[in-house]
């Protein structure tokens, strides 16, 4: 009997968890490990802050699904990796702390043949002083924030509706976030809110970002081919500012936040405040604490994870050169160096370098956008992770890995703002590959596959979407013909 045990059950880790349970037989364990009891679908948390979908639609109880599937679900933290064992047994150690109420604080050692680090990112806030549902700012990471985000738009919304104009700004909230993505939906999805309320004259609304040009979306921008001719995803998307009359500040990096004030960096080396009555900022993102122990107790975290906290796999982490990066820097299998049992995937990866060219302000701040790792790439990596260890449990530990690069494998996102079938509109695009290739195409991306489009018709795409992917996490029938 093989034991694989996967950390976290977000989009990378669920993923793995219900393809593996799908490849191996009933002999075979398949254990979660997750400090949460609930699966969020966090896409869907913009609309959840904006007031357009309540909490219940973008979350449900993992406890259920994992028990008709026959995984083990342990609802709590991993705090320490043994991949080499320890003296009794030779087999892989995890050691978790479980958060289940009845539970809480009672620790436990679980032995595996198999791990996949999928522990998704840690929020750190603290790294901006005044940041965070705790400080001055909301959230939009997961659920609960989103319910509080959306009460205090409302309240701002009644405020303008009584003639007290309103600033409201959404972004970034340190100058190394990831993300950006997801702030531009909300920001364009607070834009539509405001103009459904008829308040929209008395708001100023203010994109606040690390990116150098609009567009960036730490993937170093897009160049969309269409209808014959070339465009870029900054021309594109600074359109849609100006049709909104969303103001944008660019190269930003937050460095406190206090009542109402945000100060902030730019990449000039100039320093700002920008007063607000209502700010949005996604955080920083860090790997999940998590310590690593060789076989006779001695620490070797910082031999497998990179100072950011995230794992190290198999990738070019050597120092080097913007003009340098290669697309072949980038990890194909996930498997941590010296390790063929040991993944990580998703946000728990450690990426060998950004997308997006690295930016210091004249101050030497680093003002550059960490890279996505969410969503679609997420969900490929884990079950590229679970194919091979299904592989090899079924036809030995030598069988090849399967792959899957972000070099070579593409994303879509759809940025909708708007909840209904006839309201609202959404900027969709598609690149291929995500990480940018300039050794295979001229403009880093395949011209056919990288497009960009903004309607009603994105916006149905949307909330298709989100049905058809929380359809696909509670494994209902047909589940794995839904692609990641």
């Amino acid at each position: 009997m093989a034991e694989v045990v996967i950390l976290g059950a977000g989009v990378s880790g669920h993923t793995a968890a219900l393809h593996l349970r799908r490849q191996l037989g009933r002999e075979h364990r398949v254990t979660v490990v997750s400090p949460n009891s609930q699966w969020n679908w966090i896409p869907s948390n913009i609309w959840v802050g904006v007031g357009e979908m309540d909490k219940k639609s973008v979350v449900f109880p993992l406890a259920p699904i994992y028990r008709r599937q026959g995984i083990d679900f342990r609802q709590a933290k991993a705090t320490a990796i043994h991949p080499d064992g320890d003296k009794q047994d030779s087999r892989g150690a995890v050691d978790i702390e479980y958060t289940q109420p009845d539970k809480a604080g009672t620790t436990d050692s679980l032995r595996y043949d198999y791990l996949v680090n999928a522990t998704g990112p840690k929020l750190r806030f603290e790294a901006t002083p005044g940041l965070g549902p705790d400080g001055f700012t909301l959230s939009v990471c997961t659920a609960d924030h989103a319910v509080e985000a959306a009460a205090k738009l409302a309240e701002a919304i009644s405020l303008l509706k009584q003639g007290k104009p309103q600033t409201l700004v959404v972004g970034m909230g340190h100058g190394t976030c990831t993300c950006e993505g997801a702030a531009f939906e909300y920001v364009f999805n607070v834009d539509h809110e405001l103009r459904e309320a008829g308040v929209r004259d008395l708001a100023r609304v203010v994109y606040l970002t690390n990116e150098a040009q609009l567009g960036d979306f730490g993937v170093d921008g897009m160049v969309f081919d269409q209808q014959g001719f070339q465009t870029t995803s900054e021309l594109w998307t600074g359109s849609l500012f100006r049709e909104r009359g969303v103001d944008a500040i660019l190269g930003a990096h937050v460095s406190s936040v206090e009542q109402g004030l945000i100060h902030y960096e730019t990449l000039d080396g100039a320093k700002h405040t920008l007063e607000f009555d209502f700010a949005m900022l996604i955080p920083p993102f860090g790997g999940v604490p998590l310590k690593a122990y060789d076989a006779d107790g001695a620490d070797i975290t910082g031999r497998l994870f990179a100072p950011s906290g995230f794992m190290k796999v198999d990738a070019d982490y050597t120092p080097k050169p913007y003009e340098e990066w290669r697309a072949e820097d980038w990890p194909t299998t996930y498997l941590a160096p010296g390790y063929d049992n040991l993944f990580a995937v998703g946000i728990a990866f450690a990426p060998p370098h950004q997308i997006s060219r690295p930016r210091k302000s004249a101050n030497g701040t680093l003002i550059a956008p960490s890279p996505p790792r969410t969503g679609m790439p997420s969900g490929v990596m884990g079950k590229t992770a679970a194919l091979t260890i299904a592989s090899r449990i079924k036809h030995g530990a030598t069988t090849a890995p399967h792959t899957a690069s972000m070099a070579r494998m593409g994303a879509a996102c759809v940025a909708s703002a708007g909840a209904g079938l006839t309201r609202g509109s959404a900027a969709a695009m598609t690149m291929l590959p995500v990480v940018p290739d300039y050794q295979r195409f001229p403009t880093g991306r395949d011209a056919r596959e990288t497009r960009g489009e903004i309607g009603l018709s994105g916006h149905w795409v949307k909330l298709m979407l989100h049905y058809l992917f929380i359809y696909k996490a509670k494994a209902l029938p047909g589940w794995p013909l839904i692609p990641e």
